[in-house]
Parts: C-alpha cells; structure tokens; sequence
C-alpha cells in the first residue's frame, strides 16, 4: 500500500530511519533502505574517531555515500548538518548533490538560513524532508513555504537532542498536521507496531524512528548499548538540562554525574560544555565506554524486547502495510 510519503521519496514503507550521530554507516542504512524503509546517514557515519578538519568531514561523507550506493539500488538520505560547525553547510549540500543522494534532511536551527539551501536543493531534484528542533506550526509552515517536501514533528519522547517545549510526541503530531498540506512524519517514542498506528491515527503519513533501530543487529552501536537498550524501560531513564533544551539517558556513571550538576543548579551551558566537550555519545554509544559516555534513547525503549535485525524491525513496524 502506497501513500504520499512512499510516493515522494520512492520507497516501499512510510518508514525513515533517524539521523543519529555517530551510529550509522554505510552498512546500517543499506538494510534499511533494502528493508523497504529509507535509510540515513547521520553525523560522523562510518566513522571510529574524531575528524580533525570540516573538509575531513565532508570527504568521509562523501564516501561513506558512495559505499551505501554499492550496497543498496534503493533511496537514502543524508542531513545537511554534519558538526556543530555551521560555517560549511553549503559546502555539504553541494556534496550531496554532486552524488546524487535522494533526500537530505534539513534541519531547523537558529542563524541558518534555509532559503538557498532548500531552493539549491529542490532545483536539483532532491527531495527535502525538514525537521525543526522543536516542532512548531510556525516552522512547518515557512518550512512548506520553502519547498520542503515533508515535514517531521518532533515531539518529546525522542531520543538525541529533545525539544525545548515538553509537548509529547502523540500531543504535538496532530497540531502539525493541521498547519501544513504537505505530509507529517512523527518522530519520539515509536519502536512497536502500536505507536505506528497511533501515529496514523493522529494524521502522520509515516513514522521516523531512531532508537528502535540501534537495537539491531546490523547499527553500529557497541553491544553492550543495545543489550541495556532490551534491558531497560522509559521509566528507568534520566532526563537533565543542557543546550538546546534536554538530553535523556539510560543511566551511566556520566550520565548521572550531569543529573546531579542540573541538580545543583549548574547552567545549561556548563552542562553542554561537559557533555559535548568530553565526546559522551560517541564514548558510550560507540565505543561502549559507559563511565564516560551517556546513552541517549526515546521513551519508545519500553517496546524494545530483543535485538533483531533491521528487516525484522521494519517487517513488524510497517505490518499494516505489508501486502
């Protein structure tokens, strides 16, 4: 069964695998895209270490492209946004055209101007799938304005960077929906079959989802990440403060350690600086190093009960569209 998402980006199921830093690579999102979803390169993909340059960053990119083609024949995507350096997003999306990826992932982020980024973008045919930090009808508006062929509403049940306003993801959706004519895909907290539904149900047209496909066989993420992921539920996790807005882990020796500096009254900013500064997602989520790292998950963590391979996560996420 086709629908708008499908159609626009050429895929089976109305299923995005999610942009998660450092835990993807070329191998990961071919299955995706080869499970009839569409698969993501995200921040740092492929990668084992620290880039010591943004041109270093964008040639790995472009490579890591460039082997996910040889993997798959199906479409994937690849987010503008590659570091926290801002400065060489153009450089980037010309990359991306120049390999020809199908989708980019535009992200809403303050001091970027998204008007020739999208306009470049939709003149060479690629399709935009917009994702604000927080989802607002304001942005998913001026993001339609603009081009944008699909819209994703964040609400705050995800995983990675949480929204600023604590709407959850089942609230936020349908206020999205009712803003724009171009379709919603719903992102935080989905990782059953139950979740797609609802989703629907509230006028999503597709389902973006992060934390139920680290726990897979085929991610990139060390282990022992994905055996606490099965292990744990959204009630054992720990939420602080810190720039934007809030992470959220499954607890660590790190990740309590910044619980108790929010605690103590600690600015976001101090709290960033230890966290970003100290590489916490790449040391625990890829390198498995849990004393200096934090896990961060979406609130769907509860429905994870084993690790499985991406098609079986696909299979049973996209059940009702299944022939």
């Amino acid at each position: 069964m086709q629908n708008r998402i499908c159609e626009i980006l050429g895929i089976q199921y109305p299923i995005i695998q999610g942009a998660m830093s450092w835990v993807t690579n070329a191998e990961f999102v071919a299955a995706v895209s080869n499970a009839g979803g569409l698969g993501m390169l995200g921040p740092f993909a492929g990668r084992r270490h620290n880039p010591t340059s943004m041109d270093e960053i964008i040639d790995w990119m472009r490579q890591e492209v460039r082997k996910t083609k040889t993997l798959t024949d199906k479409p994937f995507a690849a987010p503008m946004i590659v570091s926290y350096d801002f400065s060489r997003i153009m450089d980037m999306v010309d990359m991306l055209i120049e390999e020809g990826v199908a989708a980019v992932l535009v992200n809403g982020v303050d001091g970027v101007d998204l008007v020739p980024i999208i306009a470049k973008l939709k003149q060479n045919g690629i399709k935009v799938i917009f994702r604000g930090a927080t989802a607002t009808p304001e942005d998913a508006q001026n993001a339609e304005r603009l081009g944008a062929d699909i819209i994703v509403a964040t609400g705050f049940d995800e995983g990675g960077t949480v929204p600023e306003k604590i709407i959850g993801s089942f609230s936020v959706v349908s206020h999205i929906v009712d803003a724009v004519n171009v379709p919603v895909m719903l992102a935080g907290g989905i990782a059953d079959v139950r979740g797609v539904r609802a989703s629907f149900a509230l006028g999503a047209e597709g389902v973006y989802v992060g934390t139920a496909f680290l726990a897979t066989h085929e991610s990139p993420a060390d282990q022992r990440v994905k055996e606490l992921i099965v292990r744990h539920t959204a009630s054992d996790l720990q939420i602080f403060r810190t720039t934007p807005a809030y992470y959220r882990s499954i607890p660590t020796a790190f990740s309590t350690e910044l619980v108790k500096m929010d605690e103590q009254g600690a600015s976001r900013e101090e709290i960033a600086q230890k966290m970003y500064g100290g590489q916490a997602l790449k040391k625990a989520m890829l390198d498995g190093d849990l004393d200096n790292g934090i896990i961060t998950v979406g609130n769907g963590i509860t429905y994870i009960h084993a690790i499985r391979s991406v098609k079986e996560v696909v299979d049973d996420l996209m059940q009702d569209f299944r022939e």
